[in-house]
């Protein structure tokens, strides 16, 4: 415990630090001004969030008491913030890809540790993982069952979210929320819309917040050499169509590129529909403006945005950073880490979930 306080104090909520990560990016990011869609326009995180924005909405007293849970814990309790970690991947990847590099994550009681120590505002995981610890720690820490999962033992591997458990059982474990993933554009994407727009229903009857991965994969989404399923149209439009079926938080990858539609309408093909002036008047190339163009989707922000945090490597701490700083400027509600904080020491974790918070708690990181 001597060593997470003396961490802590290293840590501290500091504009330099937080440069200090961004490196030669500092200025690109900390000082650009949106010219697209003003932040006027936008329904802004905030303290009075929940009864600003969700409170208009048809969510019952129910739902916006586990929303509540989950805005008012941890180190951004009140902020209108989120820190979310989420451990799906021991199904998702496979556990030993996912924990063999730090094996106490084997081991549920240390995901739900490193998520309370690390001032998460709640954990994300299977129904085996909160379950196998619900009685000792779903009143400590609001739970998000995540319902559905891509499982890699089927021979050949295959890639389709399927039910794993249901809404009732998270509900029974005392959980805060619900989340599911949709892989838009898949051939399977229009059973995963019908089922998790079932559960979410499901979900808001009893009482129980919802939380959507909203995910591409088509393999034509690959276009000469450039990779697509990042795209700020793409995933923009994969946003929509999530809170279409009432998602309250949209999780989404943090764009790239831009121009996906515009690509897939080349050489006479034909795919959806689209409009030059998204590209010219509501985004450009600057990462902040095109995750604007995600949380315009959001219903202009009513519903919160939160960026995955992305895969372990080298550079951790400051692509975690640079995510975070890209989704508060742009205005979004947070970010989702988990790869990045659980495949090390969990000392380290905790510093690195500590310093994505930071930066949604330094106020000279201010909206573009």
């Amino acid at each position: 415990m001597q060593e997470l306080e003396e961490m802590k104090k290293d840590d501290a909520v500091d504009i330099n630090s937080i440069r200090s990560y961004l490196g030669d990016e500092s200025d690109y990011l900390l000082n650009h001004h949106c010219e697209t869609v003003p932040k006027d326009q936008l329904y802004l995180p905030g303290s009075d969030f929940i009864d600003r924005v969700y409170q208009q909405s048809d969510r019952s007293e129910r739902v916006l008491r586990n929303l509540a849970s989950i805005f008012y814990h941890g180190r951004l309790a009140g902020t209108g913030y989120v820190s979310i970690l989420p451990v799906d991947q021991g199904v998702e990847h496979s556990a030993g890809a996912s924990f063999t590099p730090n094996p106490i994550y084997f081991d549920p009681e240390n995901i739900i540790r490193l998520a309370i120590r690390g001032g998460c505002n709640a954990v994300a995981s299977t129904l085996g993982v909160l379950g196998s610890i619900s009685r000792k720690y779903a009143y400590k820490i609001p739970f998000i069952v995540k319902l559905n999962h891509n499982e890699l033992l089927s021979y050949p591997n295959t890639y389709d979210q399927i039910m794993f458990s249901s809404v009732r059982q998270a509900w029974k474990m005392g959980a805060a929320a619900v989340g599911a993933t949709i892989y838009f554009g898949s051939e399977q994407s229009s059973r995963q819309i019908q089922e998790v727009s079932c559960a979410f229903k499901e979900a808001h009857e009893l009482g129980m917040a919802t939380i959507l991965w909203c995910y591409l994969r088509q393999s034509a989404f690959k276009v000469e050499g450039q990779d697509y399923h990042t795209s700020a149209d793409l995933t923009g439009q994969a946003n929509h169509l999530g809170v279409t079926i009432e998602a309250d938080i949209v999780k989404q990858k943090q764009p790239t590129i831009n121009g996906g539609y515009a690509v897939l309408n080349k050489d006479g093909m034909s795919f959806g529909k689209f409009d030059d002036r998204s590209y010219t008047e509501l985004a450009s190339e600057h990462p902040i403006d095109m995750t604007r163009y995600q949380i315009i989707n959001c219903l202009m922000g009513r519903v919160g945005l939160i960026n995955s945090g992305g895969a372990s490597g080298d550079n951790d701490f400051q692509q975690a950073v640079r995510t975070a700083v890209i989704n508060k400027r742009a205005g979004g509600t947070g970010l989702i880490s988990g790869r990045k904080a659980f495949q090390r020491p969990m000392i380290e974790g905790i510093k690195l979930l500590n310093a994505i918070q930071n930066v949604y708690l330094c106020d000279d990181v201010t909206i573009a």
